[in-house]
């Protein structure tokens, strides 16, 4: 999951005038999400779920930021063992209390990443920063 999430940052960092926020969940601030001018959530799978960390940042910060990050441009991408389904299905329903706006589909890895994945992912990248970058977004 960690070279995915890398990778999407290979991907953002080709657009100039960006500045991307790149941090474990768990580590992630109230402040860097009201900052942001767009977001990319990536989590393993596990037993169907998304990362507990991933829920955590969710329930740090929602309180605060829901009325703040309305129409946020956000994409998903999860490494699964299983699907992956269950997991972008509980980030969507609570970024939906967010009111974020989806600005890609979502994209699951099931099993090891293969160079294409890589490849996608890295476009994500490039697009949300692109899409940011010229206010399409």
């Amino acid at each position: 999951m960690k070279k995915l999430a890398e990778t999407f940052v290979q991907g953002a960092s080709k657009i100039e005038n960006i500045q991307i926020i790149f941090k474990p969940a768990k580590d992630v601030l109230l402040e860097d999400l009201l900052c942001c001018q767009g977001i990319a959530i990536g989590s393993p799978e596990y037993f169907g779920y998304m990362a507990g960390l991933i829920k955590d940042f969710f329930d740090r910060t929602y309180e605060k930021a829901e009325q703040i990050t309305i129409g946020l441009p956000y994409m998903i991408f999860v490494c699964a063992g299983n699907d992956g389904r269950g997991a972008i299905t509980q980030i969507e329903r609570i970024v939906k209390g967010y009111h974020w706006k989806k600005v890609y589909e979502h994209f699951r890895v099931v099993g090891v990443p293969r160079e294409e994945d890589f490849a996608h992912v890295e476009e994500m990248g490039q697009t949300l920063a692109a899409g940011v970058e010229a206010g399409i977004y």
